[in-house]
């Protein structure tokens, strides 16, 4: 039997979603907390990846078991046993080959980003220290709609099969004493919405314009764009399946 699990993090104490051999990950704590409390070696497959020090307000994994499942009391015991960082919502079956990497439809990041010294902030957004348009980079981010080959925003030496991302959302918004930049896509390479803001923000500065955005696409050098942002501003907000996939 499969179910999913929908669950949040706070990363800055893993070395991302994915597990390492010599550092702490959140695949590893969820895995070892399930095998626990269900004495079982179980694999935990996630909707995706994060870096280290990402953050996940909402992220998906599924898991097989033998015999059906008492999912409040598992709800509970797990949320009791895993740290305060890593909170469990919600846990439903589903059907025997739903997956919750392959059968996302879309994924939404938002990258936080504040101008003035805030201790309350210091992990949870990016401190920049010059304003920028907001215009411009809204005007940047529409190129976007324009390609679907997005290599010049992976990182390097990855082991993808295609660069070719469909991005349904992109722009840029002040909420409160935050600037955020919100992006929808089908898929997302490693390091890519990283990259992406950091290229944006050069035209925020006026270190480069919206015709430069385009021929860094075009150039599918990862070099050409922009430096990747850090990784505490960066949040997975929201994993998108379809219905039929519950049982």
């Amino acid at each position: 039997m499969r179910y999913f699990i929908e669950f949040s993090y706070f990363g800055k104490a893993y070395h991302g979603w994915q597990r390492q051999p010599n550092a702490i990950s959140v695949q590893q704590v969820l895995e070892e907390g399930l095998s626990t409390i269900l004495r079982s070696n179980l694999t935990v497959i996630g909707a995706g990846r994060t870096d280290a020090g990402v953050h996940a307000k909402q992220m998906f994994a599924h898991f097989d078991v033998a015999q059906p499942l008492e999912i409040g009391v598992l709800h509970h015991k797990l949320n009791s046993y895993l740290p305060k960082d890593i909170a469990i919502h919600e846990i439903f079956e589903v059907n025997d080959d739903a997956h919750a990497r392959f059968d996302a439809v879309s994924r939404t990041y938002e990258y936080w980003i504040v101008f003035n010294k805030n201790p309350f902030y210091t992990d949870f957004a990016y401190h920049l220290k010059q304003e920028v348009s907001v215009a411009k980079m809204n005007e940047a981010a529409k190129v976007l709609f324009d390609y679907t080959d997005f290599k010049c925003f992976s990182k390097s030496n990855t082991d993808v099969k295609t660069y070719h991302c469909k991005i349904m959302q992109a722009s840029w918004e002040m909420n409160g004493d935050t600037l955020v930049f919100t992006v929808k896509a089908d898929r997302f390479l490693r390091n890519m919405v990283r990259a992406i803001v950091g290229t944006l923000l050069t035209v925020g500065m006026d270190k480069a314009t919206v015709a430069d955005v385009k021929k860094i696409i075009e150039s599918k050098n990862r070099s050409k764009a922009g430096v990747s942002v850090p990784a505490q501003g960066l949040y997975l907000t929201k994993v998108e399946y379809p219905s039929a996939i519950k049982k």
